[in-house]
C-alpha cells in the first residue's frame, strides 16, 4: 500500500482491488471458524448445521446490504459507531462503541478457548483450563512486548487457512464416496429431531462464525474506487464466508449424522481422525493451533486498542486505560485485564462463550439498520427520495433478524449483555451530566497512531 502525507496526517492511497477487500473480510472473519463451532451448531440445531449457517448467512446479508448503503453515505472509515454517531444521536453512538467494547473484550476469551480445545485434543493428558492459560500466557506476553506477528502472517495464514479447508473438505467427499452417509442426505437440511426453535437458535450461536465482515467498511480511503469498492466487498464477503460454511458443514454433517456428540467442542477434531486419519488431525491440528495463536494475538491487540482510544479519548477513565507503558509503548494495563477475563474461560463452554460476543454484534447490527432508515429520512428532507425498498423495508427486516436471533441467545448472554449495557447507560449518564450533553467522540475508527502503538 501506498501512503501520502498531507500536513501532519498520514492518508493511504485508494490501491487495494475488491478482491483484495474481500480476502481482507475473510481473513478476519477466518472461515475455518466452522470446523470448530459445528458440534455446537449440530448439537443446537438438532443435526441441521448447514441449515443454521444458511439462516446465519441470509441474516448477515440483510445487514451487509445496510453496511454497504453507510459505507458509501459515510464515505471514508466507518464502523457501526461512527455511523450511529452521525445518523442517528452522538449519545447512541457512545452506547454503540460501548456494545462493541464488550464484543472486543470478550473476542480474545472466545479465541484463546478456542486454542486451548486444539491443544486439549493434541495432548488430552494435560487439562484443557492449564491450555488455557498458556494460551492467554503467549499471546499477552507478545503483545506486552509489541511483536507484529498478527499482522505479518495474516495472508499467509488465510491461504493456508484455505488450503486447509479444501483439503478437509476433500477428504470428507472421499469417505462418503468409500463409506456413505448413515442417514439420508436431506436429514442434514431438516429432520425430525429439529425445530425452527431450534434452527434459530443454532443461528445465533453461527452468526458468530461472521463476525469481522463490518471491519471491510473501515478500509473506505485505501479501496480502489472507494464506497463502491467498499460495498461490493462487504456484500462479497458476507457471501462468500457463507458458501465455504453452508458447504463445509453440509459435508461434515454428512460424515457426522445427527446432533450426538462425545464432546461437542472437541467434535471437529474427531471428524478429522475419521476422515483423515490421526496422522491427518495432529498434523492439521497443529496448522490450527499456530493460527489460533496468531489470531489470538491480533484479537487482543484490538481489545486493547479499543480500550486504549476510549480511555484517551475520555469515554473511559484516561488515568486507568489512557496510558502507554514507557518502556514497550503498549496498554500494558488495558492486555492484562483481556487476560484476566480470558481465565474467565476456564468456567465456560464454547457455546455460552460464544454467545457472548453475539450480543454485543446483534445490538450493533441492529443500529446500522437503523442508521439506513435514518437516512433514507434525511434524504426525503432534502427532496431526494431513495428506494423505499432498499432504504426502508430491506433494514427493518434486518433489524428485526438481528434483534430476533438476540433473544435466541442464552439467558447467561442475555443477562450480562443487558448488565453491560445498562452499565453503559448510567455511565453515560454521568459523562453527559444527565444526557444534556454530547458523548465524547471516539476516534478508533481510523486512529493510525493508535494502531500502531498498540500493535508496533
Amino acid at each position: 500500500m501506498n501512503s501520502e502525507t498531507t500536513g501532519n496526517t498520514m492518508r493511504l492511497n485508494g490501491d487495494l482491488s475488491l478482491f483484495s477487500v474481500v480476502l481482507f473480510g475473510l481473513a478476519y472473519i477466518s472461515p475455518g471458524i466452522v470446523v470448530t463451532i459445528f458440534g455446537v451448531v449440530a448439537a443446537t440445531s438438532g443435526g441441521v448445521a448447514p441449515t443454521a449457517f444458511a439462516v446465519a448467512t441470509l441474516a448477515m446479508l440483510l445487514t451487509g446490504l445496510s453496511y454497504a448503503k453507510m459505507a458509501r453515505a459515510v464515505p471514508g472509515a466507518g464502523s457501526v459507531y461512527t455511523y450511529a454517531r452521525k445518523m442517528l444521536d452522538s449519545r447512541i453512538g457512545f452506547l454503540s462503541g460501548w456494545a462493541m467494547l464488550l464484543d472486543y473484550f470478550f473476542i480474545p476469551m472466545v479465541g484463546w478457548l478456542i486454542t486451548a480445545i486444539y491443544f486439549h485434543a493434541q495432548f488430552p493428558e494435560i487439562p484443557k483450563w492449564a491450555w488455557l492459560i498458556v494460551s492467554v500466557g503467549i499471546t499477552t506476553a507478545v503483545n506486552v512486548f509489541g511483536m507484529k506477528l498478527a499482522d505479518r502472517v495474516n495472508k499467509v495464514l488465510m491461504f493456508i487457512a484455505l488450503g486447509s479447508l479444501v483439503l478437509f473438505a476433500t477428504l470428507c467427499v472421499v469417505f462418503l464416496g468409500k463409506h456413505g452417509s448413515s442417514a439420508p442426505a436431506t436429514d442434514a437440511l431438516w429432520n425430525s429431531g429439529t425445530s425452527i426453535g431450534a434452527v434459530t437458535a443454532a443461528a445465533a450461536i453461527a452468526a458468530y462464525s461472521f463476525l469481522g465482515f463490518d471491519a471491510v467498511s473501515t478500509l473506505g480511503e485505501e479501496a480502489r474506487g472507494g464506497a463502491r469498492t467498499i460495498g461490493r466487498g462487504i456484500i462479497g464477503c458476507v457471501v462468500a464466508a457463507g458458501a465455504i460454511f453452508i458447504v463445509l458443514s453440509f459435508v461434515m454433517q454428512l460424515v457426522h449424522p445427527g446432533a450426538k456428540f462425545a464432546d461437542v467442542d472437541a467434535a471437529a477434531y474427531h471428524l478429522k481422525v475419521q476422515v483423515g486419519g490421526e496422522t491427518y488431525a495432529e498434523m492439521i491440528n497443529f496448522v490450527t493451533i499456530a493460527g489460533s495463536i496468531a489470531s489470538c494475538i491480533a484479537l487482543q491487540a484490538s481489545a486493547a486498542r479499543l480500550m486504549y482510544v476510549m480511555g484517551r479519548d475520555g469515554a473511559l477513565p484516561k488515568a486507568v486505560f489512557g496510558n502507554l507503558s514507557k518502556k514497550t509503548g503498549t496498554p500494558v494495563l488495558n492486555l492484562l485485564l483481556t487476560a484476566v477475563a480470558g481465565v474467565i474461560a476456564m468456567k465456560l463452554d464454547l457455546t455460552t462463550a460464544t454467545s457472548f460476543i453475539n450480543f454485543g454484534a446483534f445490538l450493533g447490527f441492529a443500529l446500522v439498520n437503523a442508521c439506513v432508515i435514518a437516512h433514507l429520512v434525511r434524504e426525503r428532507r432534502h427532496g431526494r427520495t431513495p428506494n423505499l425498498f432498499s432504504y426502508l423495508v430491506t433494514p427493518v427486516l434486518g433489524a428485526g433478524v438481528s434483534l430476533y436471533l438476540l433473544t435466541r441467545l442464552g439467558h447467561v448472554a442475555l443477562q450480562i449483555g443487558g448488565v453491560w449495557l445498562a452499565i453503559g447507560v448510567v455511565y453515560l449518564a454521568v459523562l453527559t451530566r444527565g444526557f444534556r450533553r454530547p458523548a465524547p467522540e471516539m476516534t478508533f475508527d481510523d486512529d493510525t497512531a493508535a494502531t500502531d502503538a498498540v500493535t508496533a
